[in-house]
């Protein structure tokens, strides 16, 4: 039998399969000895081991054309970095580094900002910063899942395609999945008032149908997120804005750091790269540097 994982818990794969039921799954051994591990969103090939449980071994995974670490899925057409406008406050950073995860694994991304009814958190210049995205090349959109705005226009988006979606705990991701797959019933948390941030409602990734041919993956929310394993030298061909300057620069290994007749730099001072994604991108760059070094 061949289907497809949409769920992983403690030791089981739920897969749904071509007979349209859901098999619990586990995986054969010989995974595990070739270091390998099934993620939702795998295709695989499976042996009924009782027809009437409908539970079943996992004998083969099939090539994936992606994965990713953090959410740990396979096989996606695109990702929504998902944020909120405010409450929780957004960490543009944090978007950036979603972002590269997602350039890393040659991942389509566009970028959601949920409860457009709220104000923007005060000294932060948020309209400059979603332009900043924009200018980068990734479509920004604003929606209010509680009124129900922007959101035809993001439901277009998924037809038809694979979609997963990242980002914190308390933006609205659970409650946007419920508007997109209304039999998803997914549970959703209040804000953590002490916190001041979202307490994570979903525990593990959940590949959700939304029709035949397209799906949601819901993955868990978290505050922080650590670079994908690049050297540093890769990392500017992460930022899609630096391509068109950076064959200007003197020296062909230029780093867009610290070197001399840095066209990219140079591009920033003229205002046509962003200086909030630069200033990121030289911490980044630092950080990596300084993984390297121990």
């Amino acid at each position: 039998m061949h289907g497809r994982i949409v769920k992983g818990i403690a030791g089981f794969y739920y897969v749904y399969a071509e007979d349209d039921c859901v098999y619990a799954c586990r995986a054969r051994g010989i995974f595990r000895k070739e270091g390998r591990s099934p993620l939702v969103g795998d295709d695989v090939e499976f042996s009924i081991t009782d027809d009437i449980d409908k539970e079943g071994s996992i004998n083969e995974i099939m090539p994936r054309s992606n994965s990713l670490i953090r959410p740990a899925v396979a096989n996606v057409d695109q990702a929504v970095v998902f944020f909120a406008r405010s409450s929780p406050a957004p960490d543009m950073g944090l978007v950036d580094r979603l972002l590269i995860s997602m350039e890393r694994a040659s991942i389509d991304s566009f970028i959601i900002f949920n409860k457009s009814d709220l104000d923007s958190v005060p000294g932060m210049d948020f309209e400059e910063e979603k332009n900043s995205f924009r200018d980068a090349g990734y479509p920004v959109y604003d929606v209010c899942v509680r009124t129900g705005e922007g959101l035809e226009a993001v439901r277009e988006l998924l037809k038809g395609r694979t979609t997963t979606l990242a980002g914190p705990s308390g933006a609205g991701k659970s409650s946007f999945i419920n508007a997109m797959c209304p039999g998803a019933s997914m549970e959703t948390g209040k804000l953590s008032d002490k916190l001041g941030r979202g307490k994570n409602t979903t525990r593990h990734a959940e590949l959700l149908v939304m029709d035949s041919e397209s799906f949601i993956m819901d993955t868990p929310g978290f505050t922080s997120f650590e670079l994908p394993a690049v050297r540093p030298e890769e990392l500017s061909a992460m930022y899609p804005e630096f391509g068109e300057y950076a064959d200007g620069c003197r020296f062909s290994s230029c780093t867009h750091v610290h070197e001399p007749g840095c066209a990219v730099a140079e591009a920033v001072k003229n205002g046509n790269i962003s200086p909030y994604r630069y200033s990121r991108y030289k911490k980044f760059y630092e950080e990596l540097q300084s993984v390297r070094r121990y």
